[in-house]
């Protein structure tokens, strides 16, 4: 048996290995196996000591995962760690509760699952990052996701770990292990389906596009998109010129859109008559709309994070606004109350607030269907699943990650967008201002892809799909079922422990020999 402060060892460690899963290691096989530790460390414990030890487990796995946030701040890096590491510590007095019951794994799960999901949206937002199916998109799990979803196979995946605890207590307890053991072939079953069958959303007759996607990198140390945002701007203008000149000359085909990255402008493109010059020449140039990533003013002490259909005869059209701004980097929450300090200095930065984009129609940019997510979007399930099941046929995402240029944080987004791209069974087009810029394929595959720091323009014909797969269908109700089961779970587990409790027999009314012998 494990002494407390071992066990507190053990949870520091397996979860420092779930850090493992990700870029930049990116070994997706630890994570079952980091699951089912953190679920045999915090069976048979008291709900305070399985909270301490679900929180020392968070505390290794977040601030390894997110170190990047460091580019922004080390206070950002430590409030944010901090707060996400407290949902594990709920996570673990819910595997202790609910490991009384005999169904725990399943129970398990979807608390699991369930937590992902609350501390995704919530509070201020929420953050995604570190939801175990983001690290499948290299392992054989990863064509389940159009079937079931990130949501569905981070449920599989804590299932997975769930029954490998179940099976090693079993052996080390000499319990019975073949119930155990069966469920677990079971789902390893379950999970070899789509590899044998993989999901095809195709069709012979689906229409196709050729897609530009231009990264006209930022100048300066490459991390301040403000150092000389409007060098940036011309970056991108004068590689779209040159990709007209190219067309012209009969070198490459014509394409039917250009995508501009996330902050190729930094300020509204209608109030700034240089910036305006600059998009208008290049749209010129090339005669087809440039999706043009904009900072827009929003209102007093406001802006507006968009994407902007540029059209070459009618100008400004359709407009996507980011939905989920970054909470302490593009807007600031309660400020009077966080800048009477100067510990967070650093937020005097953010000198207007960023709203919140609303939008669940798609784009029509150049006669194409576009989903469109801007930056930290991707992470998310809910803008996606609005446009793609709203007639979608093509995903993009326009980012900078210029802050995060010399981190993780670029790679681990664009593993995040290649897991979107299954799921959604959509070709996408990721464009940033100088790294990670790439087309990938609806199977995850990565077609093409510019090197960081370079200015490139990727030019790839694509196909253009309406077929919407199960996972999109599906929407948020797996995650509600996962709530439900939680709850559900609870319920089992408490009224199971009050009733052994109520039968237990009180020490002054049992038999004095017994009660000697106990």
């Amino acid at each position: 048996m494990l002494t407390p402060r071992r066990r507190l060892l053990c949870a520091a460690v397996a979860g420092l290995a779930l850090s493992a899963a990700f870029e930049p290691l990116a070994l997706p096989w630890v994570v079952p196996f980091s699951v089912a530790a953190f679920a045999l460390l915090t069976r048979g414990q008291r709900v305070r000591p399985a909270i301490v030890l679900g929180l020392v487990f968070g505390a290794t796995f977040y601030f390894t995962h997110i170190v990047w946030m460091q580019a922004v701040g080390i206070p950002a890096w430590i409030a944010l760690s901090l707060l996400e590491t407290s949902f594990y510590g709920v996570l673990g007095a819910l595997s202790a509760v609910l490991q009384r019951h005999r169904l725990w794994p399943l129970w398990f799960a979807a608390a699991w699952t369930a937590v992902e999901i609350v501390r995704s949206g919530w509070p201020l937002g929420g953050m995604p990052w570190g939801r175990l199916a983001f690290a499948v998109v290299d392992s054989p799990v990863a064509p389940a996701l159009p079937y079931v979803g990130a949501v569905g196979v981070t449920f599989l995946l804590a299932l997975l770990g769930a029954l490998l605890a179940a099976v090693a207590r079993a052996a080390l307890t000499s319990a019975p292990v073949r119930p155990a053991a069966l469920a677990l072939v079971g789902l390893c079953a379950l999970l070899a389906l789509p590899v044998v069958m993989p999901w095809d959303g195709t069709e012979r007759d689906d229409a196709t596009a050729t897609i530009a996607v231009v990264q006209g990198d930022v100048p300066g140390r490459g991390d301040d998109i403000l150092y000389d945002y409007r060098q940036v701007t011309q970056n991108h203008a004068d590689a779209t010129v040159a990709l007209a000149e190219r067309v012209a000359a009969g070198e490459v085909p014509e394409p039917d859109f250009v995508l501009w990255p996330e902050n190729s402008t930094a300020t509204d493109p209608f109030d700034d008559a240089s910036t305006n010059a600059q998009i208008t020449e290049a749209s010129d140039a090339i005669g087809v709309p440039i999706l043009v990533g904009a900072i827009a003013d929003g209102g007093p002490n406001q802006v507006l994070n968009q994407g902007i259909v540029w059209d070459p005869y009618t100008g400004a059209g359709e407009r996507y606004t980011k939905r989920h701004p970054v909470p302490f980097g593009e807007y600031v929450p309660l400020r009077s109350v966080f800048l009477r300090y100067n510990f967070f200095d650093r937020l005097r930065d953010v000198g207007r607030d960023m709203l919140t984009g609303t939008r669940d129609e798609p784009l029509d940019v150049g006669g194409v269907s576009v989903a469109d997510a801007i930056c930290f979007d991707i992470a998310y399930d809910d803008g996606l699943t609005a446009q793609i099941s709203r007639g979608a046929e093509l995903l993009v995402v326009q980012t900078s990650n210029a802050t995060f240029i010399r981190t993780d944080q670029i790679d681990q987004q664009f593993a995040i967008t290649r897991v979107r791209a299954i799921e959604t069974g959509r070709w996408t087009a990721v464009a940033s201002t100088n790294g990670v810029s790439g087309v990938i394929a609806p199977d995850g595959s990565v077609v093409d892809v510019a090197e960081p720091r370079t200015q490139d323009v990727l030019l790839e014909q694509v196909t253009l799909i309406d077929t919407l797969t199960p996972a999109t269908r599906i929407g948020p109700w797996s995650g509600r079922v996962a709530a439900l089961l939680t709850v559900v779970g609870l319920l089992v587990a408490l009224r199971g422990r009050r009733a052994r409790t109520d039968t237990e027999i009180p020490p002054t009314q049992a038999d004095p020999e017994l009660v000697g012998a106990r």
